[in-house]
């Protein structure tokens, strides 16, 4: 199953600096195994803000919200999802 998710990260201000930056280092390892597993197809940037836009492959509802809540920036995130199905005039094939 395809699912377009937009993902706006809100970490505070006051945060603790060396926690956040512990958070997001681990948050690029577990987007990059993911990318590598094939589930998170396509990863792309808001250009000037602190938000992406992705597509993730999972086998269900309840896979996609097992990897979203476990990222580690999750508890920061404004997440909307979005399920995609193919469309019929698309000439390449999911």
């Amino acid at each position: 199953m395809l699912f377009l998710v937009h993902m706006v990260v809100q970490i505070p201000l006051d945060a603790d600096t060396e926690l956040i930056n512990s958070l997001k280092a681990d948050e690029k390892a577990f987007s990059q195994k993911l990318q590598q597993e094939g589930k998170w197809r396509h990863l792309w940037r808001v250009a000037g803000q602190y938000a992406n836009y992705s597509v993730l492959d999972v086998e269900s509802n309840d896979e996609l919200h097992t990897l979203l809540s476990s990222l580690p920036l999750f508890p920061y995130m404004a997440i909307e999802v979005t399920p995609l199905a193919q469309h019929p005039s698309a000439i390449a094939q999911n």
